[in-house]
């Protein structure tokens, strides 16, 4: 922390009014950590040799299957010139091809930089980074109840992820702005991600053309130079699983891999529909399917920034419907993420995933689950973490909220067990004694404020004093909660000229297009 902060904060105290209040409300910001420090071992779900078998298995894939490559001749001929088999539109990759372009050439590690440079994230190793959810068409309140997303909706999430101590990402398509035109949407996203927050963000990835656009529009606010050698973009690339790339995503890929910004390569897998119902038998065609794609970012720029990522859930027998916070899920991430450290990559994966229509226990239970569980995996890059309800179809504010307070809790998990002198308390021991209490004693007093996480939405008073406060629920809490926090909301700084420039580029590209639905 700077002098000047610290003075700031110090001077915030000190004065009354409106001016106290916005130095409250800036402090609250400003004590957010930039991304997790990971001080806890990885769990090994299963042993070494296990994941040589699936390494092994993923390998027999890659080359007697293969991976198709629609519609893009030149990833056909860059991956013939690279030593693999064309056959059509299918590729198949000798043993070890796709690891040896992987392992010589992608970062372990890498820094995304934010406009604010405090808040740049370094995305790999013992870091976890976490993020809103992504590509919700629908948003939910208890208000208005389910609706269309509207771009009003979209600065919304956006102003209350740079708000959330909990969060270190803005995020990307936070919710999809139906109210604007589906071939343009892309500027004003990226632009409300620039101007309302200045924490790092994604690219748009609906085509190559959206993609180069927002590489464009970084390009102005970081310099182009600048953008060429560091990261200050990372977007997301689904697998069109089962084994499949489509033109859309390629051609998204080939952008931000050739301008240096990073991608997420992740197979997107509803087990039982688009891999094996066993989950040894999905995590192998996860790893074949991101080893082709992640190879594939090295063929397009040695050394690009590029992260091994996974979304894994199962399909109900019964119903056909994808279903969240249940073990085979679980399984898949942390034998994922093991693979991920074994490739030398970072790893992604969800996030507060959820079935629910609602913020209700099923919400709060099943994105409870997998929040921990990409946690204790070695998540590096944590997609999803809040606002995830209805499997992804739905942006819930309250749901938010609930799930940021979750956000929190993890910087403590992750941060390992205080061994200092102070957490060993053998002075409040003494002092206290057999059959006495610690409420009073010197030791909990020089504690107390930090003693414990602190809930910003659950309730533990008495019963009595519960109802005297209303008698609301979790969610009628968060409610609350996310109002005030848009009320408090105070934007940060960008220069007046970078702000010209890109309400200018985002004028003269508007106009060189017809609106679309497309």
């Amino acid at each position: 922390m700077t002098e000047d902060l610290k003075t700031r904060r110090r001077s915030g105290r000190d004065r009354g009014g409106r001016d106290g209040r916005l130095a409250s409300r800036g402090a609250r910001v400003e004590k957010s950590f930039p991304f997790i420090e990971r001080k806890i071992p990885y769990f090994d779900y299963v042993n070494e040799s296990s994941l040589e078998l699936i390494e092994q298995n993923a390998d027999i894939l890659l080359e007697e299957v293969g991976i198709d490559f629609l519609d893009d001749p030149e990833a056909l001929t860059m991956w013939s010139e690279a030593g693999a088999h064309v056959r059509g539109s299918r590729v198949h990759f000798p043993k070890g091809l796709c690891r040896s372009l992987i392992q010589e050439n992608a970062p372990s590690e890498f820094i995304q930089y934010a406009r604010n440079s405090d808040r740049s994230v370094i995305i790999g190793g013992k870091r976890t980074v976490l993020v809103p959810a992504y590509g919700s068409p629908f948003v939910h309140d208890l208000d208005q109840g389910r609706r269309y997303a509207t771009i009003e909706d979209f600065k919304n999430f956006v102003k209350l992820a740079y708000m959330a101590p909990g969060l270190h990402h803005s995020g990307g398509t936070v919710c999809e702005p139906v109210d604007l035109p589906v071939n343009k949407r892309h500027f004003d996203m990226t632009y409300s991600h620039l101007k309302y927050s200045d924490k790092p963000l994604m690219g748009s990835v609906t085509s190559s053309e959206r993609a180069k656009d927002t590489v464009d529009m970084v390009k102005l606010v970081f310099g182009e130079k600048f953008v060429d050698q560091n990261c200050v973009l990372i977007s997301l690339i689904n697998v069109n699983s089962p084994m499949t790339y489509d033109a859309t995503m390629l051609g998204s890929l080939k952008v931000y891999a050739r301008n240096n910004q990073a991608t997420v390569v992740s197979p997107f897998i509803l087990a039982g529909a688009m891999s094996p119902v066993t989950a040894a038998g999905t995590v192998t065609q996860i790893l074949a399917e991101a080893l082709a794609g992640i190879a594939f970012t090295q063929l397009c720029r040695p050394g690009a920034p590029v992260v091994f990522g996974t979304f894994a859930a199962a399909v109900s027998m019964a119903s056909g419907a994808p279903t969240f916070g249940t073990p085979e899920p679980s399984q898949i991430v942390f034998v994922a993420a093991a693979l991920a450290r074994r490739l030398g990559v970072p790893f992604r994966s969800g996030g507060g995933l959820c079935g629910s229509k609602l913020p209700d226990a099923q919400a709060a239970y099943e994105a409870a689950n997998t929040l921990q569980t990409s946690a204790i995996a070695g998540v590096n890059f944590m997609l999803h973490t809040a606002g995830w309800l209805e499997g992804g179809l739905t942006m819930g504010y309250e749901k938010f909220v609930m799930d940021c307070d979750q956000a929190s809790m993890l910087s403590l998990l992750l941060g390992g067990m205080d061994m200092s002198e102070n957490a060993q308390a053998l002075d409040a021991v003494r002092e206290v004694g057999p059959g006495k209490h610690y409420l009073g004693c010197s030791h909990t007093l020089k504690n107390f404020e930090t003693a414990f996480y602190r809930s910003t939405v659950a309730d533990n008073n008495s019963f009595e004093q519960w109802q005297a406060d209303g008698g609301l629920d979790t969610a009628q809490r968060a409610n609350g909660l996310w109002k005030q926090w848009l009320h408090e909301y105070e934007p940060p700084k960008i220069d007046p000229s970078v702000d010209e420039s890109l309400l200018d580029f985002m004028a003269r590209r508007k106009s060189c297009f017809e609106d679309r639905d497309y």
